[in-house]
């Protein structure tokens, strides 16, 4: 059984899986090649570069997963939530955003966690 059935409970669980700058990160290199990836493959109209497209952006992912969280990619239980949650992620990077969200999904700036979510 699932342990979030909300979004809402979801995004700071997910905030929490990628605590590490250095795992948000990778995530960012994935999420933007994924992107470059789709957009060449619609200004060039080579199809086969489609599949390239989730390739790209989870392989970053998940190897961060693997060496620097050292954790199991919230992707293989919630795949839908994860991908919004990553570009969500992204997006507030992007826009210098991302702090107090993390902040609030009880996330120290240096990666750790607070000790109620620890």
């Amino acid at each position: 059984m699932r342990e979030h059935t909300r979004f809402e409970s979801f995004w700071p669980f997910y905030l929490r899986e990628h605590a590490r700058p250095a795992t948000r990160n990778w995530h960012y290199v994935g999420s933007t090649l994924a992107l470059i990836v789709l957009v060449a493959a619609l200004v060039t109209q080579a199809w086969w570069l489609l599949l390239a497209v989730p390739v790209s952006g989870y392989f970053f992912a998940w190897v961060s997963h693997a060496f620097v969280e050292r954790n199991k990619p919230a992707t293989f239980t919630y795949p839908l939530w994860s991908l919004i949650s990553d570009y969500r992620m992204y997006g507030l990077f992007l826009m210098g955003k991302l702090g107090p969200e993390l902040e609030k999904a009880g996330v120290n700036p240096d990666g750790t966690l607070k000790a109620e979510h620890a």
